[in-house]
């Protein structure tokens, strides 16, 4: 399960005709490019949680895998389809997580879902410096990487990388204050797809208990 306080690369080569002048550009010019043109987009996700045992081995986790959709400010579908079903939906208001095995809608305000979260930086508004202080982190694997460091104090996250090529998103690593390290790899990225007006409403499935927080 992806938490919003905590939330191999593939080769695009469509971004890479679509952008021939970010093949070289910094990772926070590729990323301000990518903010600034994407109002929204879809695609693939991997997801693998790097933990501590105990005594200084790394342990990873099984992969989870599945999809998303985004159109800013704060509307998205992230869904896990294995090794569970889980989706994480808001519609620019509120965000619903709804869990299949268990039933159950959570419903959350969004403004302080998303704040300083990593959901904030691919899902909201184009001001990320406010929340966030952006600097560069070198190459590593093939891509730019961008660190992001949240303003909060009261954030999980201690800090984010990206990583991009020719100004698209190919991985994301969320390291929280425990030492745990989420990382993320994105595919099929396609930018400013035709997507419908009512998508990202949200429909509590049948039967299913609500709780509000």
């Amino acid at each position: 399960m992806i938490d919003l306080k905590i939330f191999a690369p593939s080769v695009f080569l469509s971004a890479a005709l679509a952008f021939p002048s970010l093949a070289f550009a910094s990772a926070l010019d590729q990323f301000k490019a990518f903010v600034a043109s994407a109002k929204s987009a879809q695609g693939t996700f991997a997801q693998r949680i790097v933990k501590s045992d105990g005594q200084h081995r790394a342990k990873v986790s099984d992969e989870a895998t599945g999809t998303f959709v985004f159109a800013r400010p704060g509307k998205f579908i992230w869904t896990y389809q294995k090794p569970y079903e889980q989706v994480l939906q808001a519609d620019g208001e509120k965000l619903y997580i709804y869990d299949k095995d268990l039933n159950q809608v959570t419903v959350k305000k969004l403004g302080s879902a998303l704040g300083s979260s990593p959901a904030a930086i691919l899902f909201g508004s184009n001001d990320l410096e406010q929340n966030f202080t952006l600097k560069e982190a070198g190459s590593k694997q093939g891509l730019e990487w961008l660190e992001a460091t949240p303003k909060a104090k009261d954030t999980t996250f201690e800090r984010i990388g990206i990583g991009l090529r020719n100004g698209v998103p190919e991985a994301m690593e969320l390291r929280d204050s425990f030492g745990q390290v989420s990382l993320l790899t994105f595919g099929k990225f396609e930018k400013n797809p035709t997507l419908k007006s009512e998508q990202f409403k949200f429909v509590v499935p049948k039967g299913a208990d609500v709780f509000q927080q």
